[in-house]
């Protein structure tokens, strides 16, 4: 079996999925081929379909935003929905600008690659529910995102409690108002000392608050830096606003370290309160912070909910449990 995955480069979650999708595929026996086009393409989307496909393609995977631009005769389409962007919830963190151009734009993109899908999939049951509401059409086929949980995985080290130094927090991903970045300095004051937390730059480019105390810049970490501050980390801080599925979530569970999140999206499908991670109402740092200390006051408890986190994450959130949904849907799709 021959899949194309052709995408536009955005600098986000989607295009991590692709990459780590085309490798499960080709590690199972099929062949996989991506081909990436640059960001400006996504304005433009209708242009590519004189994008050539590979030869003995089967079956296209492409994302919602331009999947439309893939239907081939002969060929089948599968539509991916990372992240409804249509979701009211999402309304308040998008600029005018950004609101204009998903509603002028990117609905109608959506609406055709609907129309144009053999089948469509979400990432989450939270993705597929949004999805229906806001665009119509049939319900999307859920399939979780997987990681490579061999890779993502605790350090020996980890299976016992830490000892007491000065605790150590983490934040991944792109510092934006949707990522609930803008609620970090409030939770490290709240916290006070005795904290520090760590944040990224994420895949694009991003301001800091290396003047914040107790908050310390990492820049871009390549995926091996990445594990190794999941792994030192005691708890990752993730008080997003909205999210299609994750993946930061997914990665930490892996590495055997608990998030504290916001109790919203497709969040409370990763983490069950109070087992595996604790869950935060939206935009409350004092709930956060509250969190923050109760599981750090207790190394022992915190230890055992980072083992059931790795637990839960390597059942149902891993790499090979993913590609074989989609190689499932890829045959039974070309059966008929």
């Amino acid at each position: 079996m021959k899949i194309w995955l052709p995408y536009i480069h955005c600098g986000s979650g989607t295009d991590i999925f692709t990459q780590r999708l085309a490798k499960g595929i080709n590690d199972a026996g099929h062949e996989a081929v991506i081909t990436a086009f640059p960001h400006r393409w996504q304005y433009f989307p209708w242009q590519l379909k004189l994008a050539q496909v590979p030869n003995g393609t089967n079956v296209v995977l492409a994302n919602s935003w331009n999947g439309f631009a893939f239907c081939r005769l002969g060929i089948k389409l599968v539509v991916v929905e990372h992240h409804c962007i249509f979701d009211s919830a999402y309304i308040p963190y998008r600029s005018f600008p950004q609101a204009i151009f998903h509603e002028q734009m990117i609905r109608r993109f959506e609406l055709a690659s609907l129309q144009a899908a053999d089948a469509l999939v979400a990432v989450s049951e939270y993705t597929a529910q949004k999805l229906h509401e806001t665009l119509g059409g049939p319900v999307a086929e859920v399939i979780h995102n997987g990681i490579d949980t061999d890779y993502f995985c605790p350090a020996p080290s980890s299976m016992t409690p830490k000892k007491d130094r000065t605790r150590r927090l983490l934040f991944v991903g792109n510092l934006s108002l949707r990522k609930g970045a803008d609620l970090l300095p409030d939770i490290m004051l709240k916290l006070g000392s005795g904290y520090e937390l760590g944040y990224t730059s994420g895949l694009r480019t991003n301001n800091t608050y290396a003047n914040v105390p107790g908050m310390k810049p990492l820049g871009r970490l390549n995926m091996d830096q990445l594990v190794d501050v999941y792994r030192e980390a005691d708890l990752v801080l993730f008080p997003t606003r909205l999210e299609g599925f994750g993946y930061v979530a997914a990665e930490a569970m892996a590495c055997g370290t608990p998030v504290v999140a916001t109790n919203c999206s497709a969040l409370p499908e990763l983490i069950e309160n109070g087992v595996t991670g604790r869950l935060c109402p939206a935009n409350d740092t004092t709930a956060f912070a509250k969190a923050i200390r109760e599981l750090t006051a207790d190394p022992k408890r915190l230890t055992e909910m980072g083992q059931r986190a790795r637990a839960k994450a390597s059942e149902c959130f891993n790499l090979n449990r993913m590609v074989e949904k989609y190689l499932t849907l890829f045959d039974r799709l070309l059966a008929g």
